[in-house]
């Protein structure tokens, strides 16, 4: 689950960690009245203007911008707002944004003594270890550093068994050149971002850039956090943060349905049980001359409500030219699935309006078969995956 970066930053800032502090507003109004609160606790009296999406690269899209006023800060906010925000991580047609955070500047006037920096905290799927990686190179697109000075890169892994230790704390502000306060200041920065990482149950904390201003302050500036779903029950109020704006409504539906379900751009449809089948499945397609147009897990307990849900749930997709569901009985029955297969499909009527090929194998599969074959719809049955694909060949054809 992706955060906001003001909500990101609230959370490393509950951890201790020192933020670029700021204040979110829904409009050109509350945008000025949060400079003025800000000016009012902190002095500044610049602000930057920052949109808030799911997205990286906004400031590439207008969406990030310095307001010397409180009149640019209205005038730059009403702009923000509202408006579909196109970065390098969005679709074509961007993202709306609802909300603006306003931020107190903390790149003094005149101040030439500041450094960037990049930091995250991620898991090394290799070995199994968390692993603080960081570059001198801050404010940059990190895969630009890496395919062009991959030497600036440094990372730092952590045994799960003790945590992060001093010593690597130290090692990380050396290898970023910092000395004196801003040595210690970093120490702290660093020990401070991994316990949110981990106490958070956190899947990615990204920090671009990691600021060290004139006086020495090490500040996170921005805050890219997505946290592990699936320890949200242990943190009942991180799950309240949840934005469904920013999410696709389709997959917000079919989550609130017990589906697991990726929406994809492609023309065929997949109902499948097992996310390993799902993505044999999706091979499948492809090999047969068609694009996955989702990736649908209806899981063990495929019954007719079940299997009508994702149905309708795959046919809201205007670019589905047939759909093919692949299943394999184990836990569930074959005949189960066939029968709710006939069910939904009488239930749906003239809803279902493409080729529909059914392959399922294991238990009472000859008469899951059967069923779907001597049910009088149009729906074409399958044994082998070779079969299944020629069918979805055909249809496409």
């Amino acid at each position: 689950m992706n955060l906001h970066e003001y909500q990101g930053k609230e959370l490393l800032s509950s951890f201790g960690v020192r933020i670029q502090r700021g204040i979110v507003a829904q409009n050109a109004d509350e945008a000025v009245e949060a400079a003025k609160k800000l000016t009012e606790d902190t002095g500044t009296g610049w602000h930057v203007i920052k949109a808030q999406v799911h997205a990286g690269g906004r400031g590439k899209g207008g969406g990030v911008k310095l307001a010397k006023n409180l009149d640019e800060v209205k005038s730059i906010a009403g702009q923000i707002i509202g408006m579909d925000l196109v970065t390098p991580q969005t679709s074509a047609e961007g993202k709306r944004v609802h909300q603006v955070l306003v931020a107190e500047d903390v790149y003094y006037p005149g101040e030439t003594e500041t450094s960037e920096f990049y930091m995250s905290v991620l898991l090394n799927r290799a070995n199994g270890r968390n692993m603080i990686m960081y570059s001198t190179e801050g404010g940059m697109d990190i895969e630009t550093v890496a395919e062009e000075t991959p030497h600036l890169i440094f990372t730092e892994e952590i045994d799960p068994a003790t945590g992060i230790l001093p010593f690597q704390a130290r090692k990380v502000a050396f290898n970023l050149g910092l000395s004196g306060l801003a040595f210690k200041e970093m120490t702290k920065f660093v020990t401070s971002l991994y316990k949110a990482y981990v106490e958070s149950d956190s899947s990615l904390f990204e920090i671009n850039p990691v600021l060290k201003t004139s006086d020495n302050k090490i500040m996170a500036v921005d805050a890219k956090v997505t946290l592990d779903a699936n320890a949200l029950y242990r943190h009942k109020d991180l799950a309240e943060l949840r934005d469904l704006r920013e999410e696709s409504p389709i997959e917000v539906e079919a989550g609130a349905l017990g589906l697991n379900y990726v929406d994809l751009d492609g023309n065929v449809g997949c109902m499948v049980n097992g996310a390993g089948l799902a993505m044999a499945t999706m091979d499948l397609i492809k090999q047969a001359g068609g694009e996955p147009a989702n990736f649908l897990d209806v899981g063990g307990t495929a019954d007719a409500a079940r299997v009508e849900a994702a149905f309708r749930i795959i046919l809201k997709d205007p670019e589905v030219k047939a759909i093919l569901i692949n299943i394999f009985g184990g836990i569930v029955r074959c005949d189960r699935v066939a029968q709710g297969v006939v069910d939904a499909y009488k239930n749906m009527g003239d809803a279902i309006n493409v080729p529909i090929i059914v392959r399922l194998q294991g238990t009472n599969a000859d008469i899951a078969k059967e069923l779907i074959d001597s049910s009088g719809l149009d729906v074409m049955s399958a044994t082998e995956f070779q079969e299944a694909a020629d069918k979805v060949q055909a249809v496409l054809a």
